[in-house]
């Protein structure tokens, strides 16, 4: 059975607390582990989240601060350890190469797995699976940062009253879905699309173009909201966003599932970040991030 799902391995910003690791979340797709974001402390998360090294299949860093990619030598060095037996890939802003570097050979440590290098230097589409398609876009902070984007290819979803109407059951089903018409009948005729399913990550960043084209229509974001509406002087001046800008920008794109973290060690009051979320007008399903946390793909429309 395939599982789609957000595991939340850390929700802090620059400063984790005694209760919030540094950044990391991985996306559980059809078999697949997309991790993004190992900050400092990801490998000791990822144990106690059950997250094990064979889960991990690629590696999305945002950009190079510490909080997003300081657990970068821990997690390519247990990948080695575990002996990995499937290729993994790293997709991270071209313009850190260096960072990465030092990061993957910060140690010495044996090398059984080749991590293929996949960097990042323009919007677009970096990969191709047949479950998805992972695209980045651009966003505005004070360093190179991108966002990243899993979009499920569209598919079709058979309609049993217009099947009966044709006269069209059994195996004769599988027959107009693999051939696409029968008898003068097409696929069309007894089916519609179903859209893919979208997830889109975006982290440190002011509101930019970046920010609505990864949001857009997706089924689940989860995006940054590192600090509250009243300090949003703070935000635009360190390349942030608040919660009611975050909000307002879920909501603009049509969101179904809103997921807020990255927050600011000077906050205390997770429900503030909610509130203002809500007073921003985001009426969709809303999640304020905790560590551990475990959030599920909204099911198809």
């Amino acid at each position: 059975m395939s599982v789609r799902e957000l595991v939340v391995l850390g929700t802090a910003s620059q400063v984790p607390t005694r209760h919030r690791n540094h950044n990391g979340y991985l996306l559980r797709w059809d078999g697949e582990g997309l991790l993004f974001d190992p900050g400092e402390g990801t490998q000791r998360q990822m144990a106690r989240a059950g997250v094990a090294a064979h889960d991990l299949h690629r590696i999305c860093v945002t950009h190079f601060h510490g909080d997003h990619s300081l657990g970068l030598a821990g997690v390519i060095q247990r990948i080695n350890l575990d002996q990995v037996p499937h290729p993994v890939t790293a997709h991270y802003p071209r313009s850190g190469q260096r960072f990465f570097e030092r990061l993957r050979y910060s140690t010495a440590y044996r090398e059984t797995v080749g991590v293929t290098e996949a960097p990042v230097d323009a919007d677009g589409i970096l990969a191709t699976t047949p479950s998805y398609t992972l695209e980045a876009r651009l966003l505005s902070h004070p360093v190179e940062s991108y966002g990243y984007r899993v979009v499920e290819p569209d598919g079709r979803r058979m309609l049993p009253e217009r099947l009966a109407a044709h006269g069209i059951r059994g195996a004769d089903v599988g027959r107009i879905q693999r051939e696409g018409v029968l008898d003068g009948v097409s696929l069309d005729d007894v089916s519609e699309t179903r859209r893919g399913q979208r997830f889109a990550f975006v982290m440190d960043t002011r509101l930019c173009d970046g920010v609505h084209a990864l949001a857009e229509g997706a089924d689940l974001l989860v995006i940054e909201s590192t600090f509250l509406d009243e300090d949003e002087r703070l935000a635009v001046d360190h390349g942030h966003l608040t919660a009611g800008q975050a909000a307002r920008a879920a909501r603009d794109a049509g969101v179904r599932h809103l997921v807020l973290t990255h927050f600011s060690q000077r906050y205390t009051e997770p429900e503030e970040f909610e509130r203002q979320a809500r007073a921003a007008g985001f009426e969709g399903e809303l999640t304020v991030a905790h560590d551990l946390l475990r959030v599920p793909l909204p099911k198809r429309r």
